[in-house]
Formats: C-alpha cells, sequence, structure tokens
C-alpha cells in the first residue's frame, strides 16, 4: 500500500487509481482498510476508490507522539490526506466512526458528495455496549492488551460486545487476525489507541450538526435496518438534517454493511454518484 506523510504521522492507503469518480472510504475503530476490500472490488472498474487507513488501532505505523491524537485531530488528518493527494469532487463514505460528518461540516470545499452508512451520530458517541468497553479500557491498565487477546479468541467473535455486535454474518478470521495484529503486537499502536480514545469529547457530532444543516450538496444516508449499536431513528434524523439527503435502509444487516450487504451498499453508491453528476 501506498503511503503519505502527513503532519499526525504516516498514513498508509489504497489507491485503485483511474479516471472514475473519487470515492474515498473512512473506516471504523479496531479496522483497517480491508473492511472496505468488497466495495472496493465492486467499484474500482470505472471510479478511483481511495481508502485510507485511520489510526484507530489497526494501522502499522505509529503516529507522532509528539502530535495531538484525538477524534478532533483525526478531522484534520482526513481533510490534509484529501488536499495532499489533490482529491477533488470527493464522495467522502464514513460507516461505523463519524468523523466524515465533521468532516463535512468543517472542510467540505473538496466534496461533491457525501454518504453516511450507519455510524455514530447525535449523542450516541462512542456507541452501544462495545464503544463503552473501549472507552473503560483505555483508562485501565493493560486494559487494550486484555481486550484485544480477549476479541482474538476466534471462539468469542460472535459475541455481542465484540465484532459480533457489528455483522451478521462473520467477519473471515485472516481478516480480523489483520485488524487485531497490532494491538497484540506493538506498544506503539495501543499507546495510539488509548490516545485517541481519551480524547473523544461526547458533543463531536452534536456540535457538527450545525455545519450539516449548510451541506447543501448531494447526501445519502444508508442504513442497516438491524443495527444493534446505531439507532435507526438516527438515520432518518440525519437524512432530514442534510439539505439533499435521503435515506435508504438496508435489509438484513448490521452495522458494517460492507460486510453483510456489499453488493447492496456498492449499487447504492454507484447509482448516487451517477445520478448527482
Amino acid at each position: 500500500m501506498p503511503r503519505i506523510e502527513l503532519t499526525a504521522g504516516t498514513v498508509a492507503y489504497e489507491d485503485t487509481g483511474g479516471p472514475g469518480p473519487v470515492v474515498v472510504l473512512l473506516h471504523g475503530l479496531v479496522h483497517d482498510a480491508t473492511v472496505w476490500r468488497k466495495v472496493v472490488a465492486a467499484l474500482r472498474a470505472d471510479h478511483r476508490v481511495v481508502a485510507p487507513t485511520l489510526p484507530y488501532g489497526s494501522h502499522r505505523i505509529p503516529m507522532r507522539a509528539d502530535v495531538p491524537l484525538t477524534p478532533d485531530s483525526v478531522n484534520e488528518l482526513i481533510a490534509e490526506f484529501l488536499d495532499r493527494l489533490d482529491l477533488r469532487d470527493v464522495t467522502l463514505v464514513e460507516n461505523d466512526c463519524g468523523r466524515a460528518q465533521t468532516v463535512a461540516a468543517q472542510h467540505p470545499e473538496r466534496l461533491a458528495r457525501l454518504v453516511l452508512t450507519s455510524c455514530e451520530a447525535f449523542d450516541n458517541y462512542p456507541p452501544g455496549v462495545p464503544g463503552k468497553l473501549i472507552s473503560l479500557a483505555c483508562k485501565v491498565p493493560g486494559g487494550i492488551t486484555f481486550l484485544a487477546r480477549t476479541l482474538a479468541l476466534r471462539p468469542l467473535r460472535r459475541l455481542p460486545v465484540g465484532i459480533g455486535a457489528l455483522t451478521k454474518r462473520p467477519v473471515p478470521d485472516e481478516i480480523v487476525d489483520g485488524w487485531l495484529e497490532p494491538l497484540l503486537t506493538d506498544p506503539a499502536i495501543r499507546a495510539d489507541f488509548r490516545r485517541y480514545n481519551r480524547g473523544v469529547r461526547r458533543t463531536e457530532l452534536l456540535e457538527a450538526v450545525d455545519g450539516l444543516r449548510k451541506f447543501d450538496k448531494p447526501a445519502l444516508v444508508v442504513w442497516a435496518k438491524e443495527d444493534r449499536m446505531m439507532p435507526r431513528a438516527h438515520g432518518r434524523r440525519l437524512a432530514d438534517i442534510l439539505p439533499q439527503g435521503r435515506l435508504l435502509e438496508v435489509e438484513d444487516s448490521c452495522t458494517l454493511i460492507a460486510e453483510d450487504q456489499p453488493e447492496v451498499l456498492s449499487a447504492a453508491l454507484r447509482e448516487f454518484i451517477a445520478a448527482s453528476r
């Protein structure tokens, strides 16, 4: 994967290249760009798909220790990433974490469209029991290592307090192993993960609402009907707030729609981008 040196540190990313519409995919905590692998494969023939691995615990290169690492600083990292790669008319897509909302609210200049798929929003931050467990693990000595080792036990992966809360179907073990390896093996990555989660401001996504009301560009909200982490009502609420927002609800899926229903999500992205060009 190519890498780019940003103010906060080095970020690896996938870039399919090509002249098609630019789609930037943002993942959630303890995932990397591979969570989008099926969507990338479906879109790459006629879209330029860019998927950075953000410093959420599954990154391989530690961030700079002398630069703050918080959700606020990751918002700036994403904006810098778009600028440094000179990505224009971007369709910015997020899942799980809520960074795209704040980026759209604060840095809309490079965005042509916004897609929010089952994600943190409003006061659901950190979301659900898993989000609260992560927050607790980052406050207790040894908590992150214990959490990672527990999630690494394959028989426990479908429990509703871990990855089982995010999908209806098992994620392949080799993918999950890749997500967990940095937290299991690198103290610097664990330190990044702790810094990021201890920097969470519970009001951040509420503050983004005013900016979303002003984001007068095409916007699609894709929400999993059976999401256990993100309230179904939040999908409708986000679509109503966005001036050009519309809602698509997806059957037979939990939070990680790119895992549970990649064909549906890919088709929705393709149709949305084509209709709003």
